[in-house]
């Protein structure tokens, strides 16, 4: 079966042969941060770890469109937009708020979190389980929320 490094160096290849620039230049980023991972690390990155670097390089494209929007450079915070589409293909299903809040809160039952004070806890716990499948804001956001009701 083949690693999501595999399907995007298939992509990457399928967007040179249609000459589609834009797309070309965000696969190649990608397998470029990829490269400077394993590299830097000297590790062989799995299915995870690519799809925990994906989530850094979307996260970083929507900083970066706040900016430009705020800096009235549309044309730039549409290229970025465009990027993060073309990101999101490589991430799995996203979990929905209702599936997040029903982790978090088999979480906080298995964590024994018993207030605010157990934040940095639940989050490592809920990083550990739901990275990659949901979005971290969103997780950290349904953690308070459980937290707070405690």
């Amino acid at each position: 079966m083949p690693t999501l490094k595999d399907r995007i160096t298939e992509d990457m290849k399928t967007a040179m042969r249609a000459k589609d620039a834009a797309r070309l230049s965000t696969i190649r980023m990608l397998l470029a941060a990829c490269k400077q991972r394993e590299v830097d690390e000297r590790i062989v990155l799995d299915d995870a770890a690519v799809i925990g670097l994906v989530d850094k390089l979307i996260k970083q494209r929507k900083d970066s469109i706040v900016a430009f929007q705020q800096g009235a450079r549309m044309d730039l915070a549409d290229k970025e937009a465009a990027e993060v589409k073309v990101l999101e293909a490589y991430l799995p299903q996203r979990l929905t708020a209702e599936e997040i809040a029903s982790e978090i809160a088999a979480l906080v039952a298995e964590v024994g979190a018993a207030g605010p004070g157990d934040m940095g806890k639940m989050m490592s716990a809920a990083k550990s389980r739901l990275a990659g499948k949901a979005d971290m804001g969103l997780v950290s956001a349904a953690v308070k929320q459980a937290l707070s009701s405690k």
